[in-house]
């Protein structure tokens, strides 16, 4: 396969971004951080892919298989395109947030032209990846579709399950999680 015109060699269940990486190429990530499993919800690391039976694609590079005979380009002026669009999208719907300001610059956006949201959460989801991963359930979770869409705990209540390990603070790109002491009421 090649990536930007540089042949490469890759073994089978790496990713483009994987690859990419290795050999210098540095495509932009927000929803993507070791050790969770890539989903590309956030859609920064599209790039262009040409396979061998088809037409050019964008695709998430943190999520996309490495196979024979792809053609990766990280920087056509769709991926560009696509990059400032996805993130204005974000800058207008965090627009005090450092991270997405910061990410923002590094694919060339200064400004959003859309309105301004004005809240924290980007929805990478990598808050809920920590908590399932720290304590094998779910208990904070995206609920509804579109512009509808949040993270949530189920039914807006302090799980009992939650340990108060602090993962999804930690890992929150935003820093839009803040850990607080919470009273057990029981003990009252």
């Amino acid at each position: 396969m090649s990536i930007d015109g540089k042949k490469v060699t890759a073994s089978e269940g790496r990713t483009i971004l994987d690859v990419a990486s290795e050999i210098g190429i540095d495509i932009p990530t927000h929803c993507h951080k070791e050790p969770f499993e890539p989903t590309g919800v956030c859609r920064i690391c599209l790039v262009e892919i040409r396979s061998p039976e088809g037409e050019s694609e964008l695709h998430t590079a943190c999520t996309y298989p490495v196979r024979e005979g792809l053609e990766v380009k990280t920087d056509t002026e769709r991926v560009k395109r696509t990059r400032k669009l996805t993130a204005e999208l974000l800058l207008a719907r965090c627009p005090d947030s450092e991270a997405v300001k910061k990410l923002a610059e590094e694919v060339g956006v200064e400004k959003t032209r859309f309105s301004k949201k004005d809240l924290d959460c980007t929805l990478c989801g990598l808050c809920s990846r920590a908590c399932k991963t720290a304590s094998g359930n779910s208990i904070i979770t995206f609920v509804n579709r579109g512009p509808d869409r949040e993270i949530i705990t189920p039914f807006e209540i302090f799980p009992s399950e939650c340990k108060g390990c602090g993962a999804c603070a930690e890992i929150c790109p935003t820093d839009a999680i803040e850990m607080v002491e919470v009273e057990d009421s029981e003990e009252k």
